[in-house]
């Protein structure tokens, strides 16, 4: 007899559903058993028949395994079913302790759906199974989520200890741990800070672990949130080609999805780059497409903070410096956590708006993303709102560390530069200034100027720094 006429009926069933695609979740409903007991199922069933893979499963069950190209064409929802976060409620133990979780808990959860980066599971799923004591993987299965944020609150003495995990859904693999220490004499404001601090960390975790996993998949499979994030890994590298293939997969990603308002916004600022950097030759043009690619996505959601994002950035490369603050402004109030937001209005203050502030924004920026991609160019911003300042010792460090980031492209070597000669270190200055014109030669303070807007006064303060270490 064949080992697969081992198999009840219902074995059968499974089997075959879970070769052809279908996830625990789906399978389970469709049957109206628990995920959990799916996944018992499948168990048995590798076993009896003595396979490892799920290939091997459709062979021997003659299942049907979709192809690459089918996958890629199914034009799947931007969201589907990848990044979705449970934010679980977090252990505590005396009545105190436990307000302070739950406050938080629904804290972290609203402040993440703002973010509209990933998808979050509501607050009243997750505290329903934790009252039926389902946990850990258990919980990913019958919330359908990629991914778990649990942690513990501890109140010892006169100081709150949180310690939060972020979790893969599936393996259970710890993605991200850390453990916030705050004075108890206010709990709540501290509660404020732990939680900017833990949604930070889990988008920015998520975001990252979809970007290499895209990364790593078939590019014929991807749908389009896997193109979104596959876009997002050239995007960073502000390189020609790959913001070029960064926009091509963004586009892809709105074909498949023409409601992905974060793939319009990424393409936005795909010509952004192009006119501020890589291809200035050609900056009308990119203006006009940055700004109709961050019109689509305004249209598509214009409760997404990186939508509001996208139009200030391109409003900013038109010249209407107070459209360009007014729609930035926007993406703070939508989401006060998304600190793209807070680091783009200290870019357009840096160099014509309050300074001040500007070193406000960045510092805010870099506290709620301090692994951010862009930490070159929120250092960048800090530093020339510092140089307007006339802070010039303060600038040089700042413009340093920018200078130093992966990535930093020309305008932040030449920012560095500038700074350090200000400051009165001249031999840095020059070998920052060779750094200048082996990265782009020919490089000259013109070249600077037209890429930002300062005002006459600064960029004249700006041209004499360049011109004593032969970038004038």
């Amino acid at each position: 007899m064949d080992r697969e006429e081992e198999l009840s009926r219902r074995e059968l069933e499974i089997a075959r559903a879970f070769a052809e695609g279908a996830s625990y979740r789906a399978i389970a409903e469709r049957l109206f058993i628990a995920p959990a007991t799916v996944r018992t199922h499948l168990t048995a069933i590798y076993r009896k028949l003595g396979v490892s893979s799920k290939i091997e499963l459709a062979r021997r069950v003659g299942a049907a395994v979709p192809a690459p190209e089918a996958a890629a064409g199914s034009g799947a929802p931007a969201g589907g079913q990848h990044g979705r976060v449970a934010v679980m409620p977090f252990a505590a133990r005396s009545p105190e302790e436990r307000v302070l979780a739950a406050g938080l808990v629904q804290d972290v959860i609203t402040r993440l759906a703002k973010l509209r980066s990933v998808r979050v599971i509501a607050s009243g799923s997750v505290f329903a199974l934790d009252e039926r004591g389902v946990r850990g993987r258990d919980a990913a299965e019958l919330l359908a989520a990629d991914y778990l944020a649990c942690g513990e609150v501890v109140a010892v003495g006169d100081r709150i200890h949180v310690s939060v995990e972020l979790t893969d859904g599936a393996s259970e693999e710890v993605l991200w741990a850390e453990t916030f220490d705050r004075p108890a004499r206010d709990a709540l404001l501290a509660m404020v800070g732990i939680g900017d601090s833990i949604v930070s960390a889990i988008s920015a975790g998520i975001e990252t672990e979809e970007r290499n996993r895209a990364v790593l998949k078939n590019p014929l499979s991807l749908d389009a949130w896997e193109c979104f994030h596959r876009g997002l890994w050239h995007m960073y590298r502000f390189t020609a080609a790959d913001n070029q293939h960064a926009q091509d997969l963004f586009r892809r990603a709105v074909r498949l999805d023409p409601t992905f308002a974060r793939a319009h916004a990424g393409i936005s600022f795909t010509h952004f780059q192009n006119a501020f950097l890589l291809q200035p030759e050609h900056r009308a043009d990119e203006v006009a497409r940055a700004l109709e690619a961050a019109g689509e996505s305004i249209v598509t959601d214009e409760r997404d903070p990186s939508a509001h994002w996208a139009l200030g950035r391109a409003l900013w490369l038109k010249g209407d410096d107070l459209q360009a603050r007014a729609a930035l402004a926007t993406s703070v109030e939508l989401s006060p956590n998304f600190a793209l937001g807070h680091y783009a209005l200290a870019f357009v203050n840096s160099q014509s708006g309050d300074a001040r502030q500007a070193v406000r924004a960045a510092d805010l920026s870099h506290g709620l993303s301090p692994f951010d991609p862009l930490l070159f160019g929120i250092f960048g911003a800090r530093a020339m709102a510092l140089f307007r300042l006339g802070a010039f010792a303060e600038a040089a460090d700042c413009a340093v560390k920018a200078a130093a980031r992966p990535n930093a492209h020309v305008h932040i070597h030449a920012i560095a530069a500038q700074c350090l000669v200000m400051a009165g270190r001249m031999e840095e200055a020059r070998r920052t200034a060779a750094s200048v014109r082996s990265m782009h030669p020919g490089y000259r303070c013109d070249d600077f100027l037209t890429a930002f807007r300062f005002s006459a006064e600064d960029g004249e303060t700006f041209r004499r720094a360049a011109a004593r270490i032969g970038l004038g």
